[in-house]
């Protein structure tokens, strides 16, 4: 399965754009931004758990990134509210449910063999926050081709460090403009290697998940 597979292109989904799509495992469904390969893929997606669903326990070899963005999200006898970030390196297993239900942004199978260390950050906690230059940023993961953050941005306020090693944005609260067009709470954006990201908060501001430097070595996969 191909997904927005050519990552020497520019994608965007907006949320009228939803395409829900049932998983293996009844009440989880997803919506999927890109994908390449089949059940077992990586791959970049919304994933929406049903109360009282779960999943059975199962390994992550390519290691999976999780931003809680409503419920809960439960491992086992952790349980993470909304705003919580998680990175389960390759080789980590889980058995993941919610009891109450939960939409999850999720990325799999795009983390370095080397990566070793679980991240737990809860979003939600202001000593999470830092202040720079005239907005606010939630450090999340930094490695050697990979950044990752939250933005608070006022409106009008760019965001920062705008990558030509390529760049991912979902906005979590607010707006976005980038080219003249507004981008809700919800939309996912990803800019390729050697396209600058020029976007900044709309009238509402906005708070919004930034990867960027993850592209340079994917360009042109299909």
């Amino acid at each position: 399965m191909l997904i927005n597979a050519d990552f020497s292109r520019r994608a965007i989904v907006e949320p009228q754009h939803y395409q829900w799509v049932a998983s293996p495992q009844e009440g989880v469904a997803r919506m999927m931004l890109d994908r390449v390969g089949a059940e077992k893929a990586r791959a970049t997606s919304i994933v929406r758990y049903a109360p009282h669903s779960r999943f059975r326990h199962h390994l992550h070899p390519g290691g999976e990134e999780i931003l809680v963005l409503t419920g809960t999200f439960s491992e086992a006898d952790e349980h993470f509210p909304a705003g919580w970030y998680l990175r389960n390196p390759p080789g980590s297993s889980h058995q993941p449910s919610s009891r109450e239900g939960a939409v999850i942004f999720v990325k799999l199978r795009q983390m370095p063999a080397s990566e070793r260390e679980h991240v737990r950050i809860n979003t939600a906690d202001p000593t999470a926050w830092r202040t720079q230059d005239d907005r606010t940023i939630c450090p999340l993961f930094e490695g050697k081709n990979e950044r990752v953050c939250l933005q608070r941005l006022g409106a009008g306020k760019s965001l920062l460090n705008p990558s030509v090693d390529g760049a991912e944005l979902l906005v979590l609260a607010g707006d976005v403009v980038m080219e003249g067009h507004c981008y809700d709470s919800g939309s996912w954006i990803r800019i390729p290697a050697g396209e600058l990201l020029t976007a900044a908060g709309g009238m509402n501001g906005a708070t919004v998940y930034l990867k960027t430097g993850h592209l340079a070595d994917v360009a042109g996969e299909a």
